[in-house]
């Protein structure tokens, strides 16, 4: 019911989303004993300056926020929980307390949007669970002398997620918000601990992400262009995709209209109030920053707005009265082509020619390659890929199936020395492999949208459901070799028939649309001299016709 009424106030207006929590808390010059309270007096490490902390020992401070930025007219408040993960409040000592924070944190934003939407019940009040992006990557090392170690993994961060993410629900936030992303595999954890949680708790919770640019250059920090990141993150179903923090509105202003261009997903903004001066603080006034929202406004770009760094009920206020008198963006027809990413987009449009893969990254396709990574020699190994690069490859395939590899722990070694290469890891990864958990550990490791190589039929529906389902959680397009439990469909009309099966099964069952569905009908050998193979060539073309006809 809630969900119903944030789309359709979505369709209507443009919400606005409150102002930032630390400027505010900084306003109260609280000290050591307001965040140790008497829960934690005896706590053996300091703990000022972890503000998620004061949902517990100074739930009043948090309470008054939220308060001045509901009667500044935000319609949407976030909680106090941007760090409240195991990973970042480890550095505090207080990882047990996450869930308590998270919960006890929604439990106020709730109470007090209840208590707005109460008073006026034209103008519902919503509550966005704030989750950051950690203080940890997992697409970077830490140690420019050690490019394939992490310190934290895909799973530490979806079971750090899956705490927040189930604790914020059970406290009764409307919306989860994923954001100050910049670095995108943190951010397809948390599509994946998110999803697990709605499935366990059988929940209906939308989603909001936001990104953060690096530099002029677009980019976020751990490489990724915009479009990038928009196409690795389109798999989930979002309620709005956008910008914040980094730069003030003017100077997000040429990326939001890029988002708002290419975007099937609403678009929110919540810039700083400018950039911070020499002594960190933000100067940018509550009505300097209207003038830029208005210009945002005035073009239609955006469906949510509010503040990030430096913003205080003040400028909410100002975009507040701005709203009401715009129209939201609406979303636009984007048009459906297979689109993968590195850390750059690749677009497959039907003018396209053909997709150059590089295959010598593969353990079957090079033998120095092989021996490379049999030996450990990953740095060496790594100009295997730059040269596949180099000479006009659009995308690398990746495989280490051998019986003197340990696939799952080299294609994981390999794919971490890839993505501190931006000249190799700008173009997508097919993940190939016929061991699924040496596929699962690839797509844990690769920001973009890669294609994994391959699925089939051969076990069965039940077992290939699953796999598809997980390669499309982990948000990836996939090869469909056809096969089924009969084994290699070899003429034209068995061919045909596990393709439309598998079709239906992947977009009917499995949640994929049709773009990232890849058909291999399999080319065989017709030259052995057997009259049953000399037939094949012709089958084969006559598969993919049909296919291109009828499997859009």
């Amino acid at each position: 019911m809630k969900n119903n009424i944030l789309t359709d106030q979505l369709s209507q207006r443009i919400l606005v989303l409150d102002g930032a929590m630390g400027t505010m808390i900084q306003r109260f010059k609280l000290q050591e004993d307001d965040f140790r309270g008497s829960l934690f007096a005896n706590h053996p490490q300091n703990l000022k300056g972890d503000n998620d902390l004061l949902v517990l020992t100074r739930p009043d401070v948090i309470e008054s926020i939220h308060r001045d930025y509901l009667a500044a007219g935000a319609d949407i408040i976030e909680t106090n929980t941007f760090n409240a993960t195991t990973v970042s409040q480890a550095d505090y000592g207080m990882q047990d307390w996450v869930e308590k924070i998270n919960f006890e944190g929604a439990r106020i934003a709730r109470k007090v949007a209840d208590e707005f939407t109460a008073l006026n019940p034209s103008k519902p009040r919503f509550v966005a669970g704030s989750i950051g992006p950690t203080n940890r990557t997992a697409s970077m090392s830490p140690d420019v002398n050690r490019p394939g170690y992490r310190s934290v993994t895909f799973f530490d961060l979806v079971l750090a997620y899956s705490q927040q993410v189930r604790a914020l629900i059970e406290g009764g936030v409307d919306i989860l918000l994923v954001e100050t992303i910049f670095d995108t595999l943190n951010a397809k954890a948390a599509f994946f601990a998110i999803s697990n949680v709605l499935d366990e708790l059988q929940r209906d919770v939308p989603v909001m992400v936001s990104a953060t640019v690096a530099d002029v250059s677009g980019r976020l920090l751990a490489g990724q262009t915009l479009e990038a990141f928009l196409n690795s993150v389109s798999h989930y179903p979002l309620l709005s995709v956008g910008l914040n923090c980094a730069f003030s509105a003017e100077q997000l202003l040429p990326y939001i209209e890029e988002l708002s261009a290419k975007s099937k997903f609403r678009i929110s903004v919540h810039p700083n109030a400018g950039l911070p001066n020499q002594l960190g603080q933000y100067d940018q006034s509550a009505e300097q920053m209207a003038v830029v929202v208005e210009r945002i406004l005035k073009s239609n770009l955006v469906n949510i707005v509010g503040g990030c760094c430096g913003t205080t009920p003040l400028h909410i206020e100002k975009v507040a009265g701005l709203v009401d008198s715009y129209s939201p963006r609406q979303v636009p027809a984007i048009q459906k082509y297979t689109r993968l990413s590195g850390l750059e987009l690749l677009e497959i449009r039907p003018d396209t020619n053909f997709l150059n893969i590089g295959e010598r990254t593969n353990v079957a396709g090079s033998k120095k390659f092989a021996k490379l990574i049999a030996d450990g020699k990953y740095a060496e190994a790594i100009s295997v890929a730059r040269e596949q690069v180099d000479g006009g490859a659009q995308a690398i395939d990746i495989c280490m199936d051998d019986a003197l590899i340990n696939a799952p722990q080299a294609m994981t070694e390999f794919l971490n020395m890839v993505a501190s290469e931006p000249d190799i890891a700008k173009v997508p990864v097919m993940i190939d492999s016929s061991r699924f958990e040496a596929i699962e550990a690839g797509l844990q490791c690769t920001q973009g949208k890669s294609i994994v190589n391959s699925i089939s039929l051969k076990e069965g529906e039940t077992e290939f459901i699953r796999r598809a389902k997980l390669i499309r959680q982990y948000g990836a397009a996939v090869v469909v070799m056809l096969f089924d439990e009969n084994g290699q469909a070899t003429t034209t009309e068995h061919r045909i028939a596990v393709a439309e099966r598998s079709y239906k099964l992947l977009t009917h069952v499995a949640g994929y649309e049709p773009e990232d569905i890849i058909f291999d009908p399999n080319i065989l050998a017709i030259g052995t001299g057997m009259v049953e193979h000399a037939s094949q060539a012709v089958s084969f073309i006559e598969t993919c016709k049909w296919i291109k006809q009828n499997l859009p």
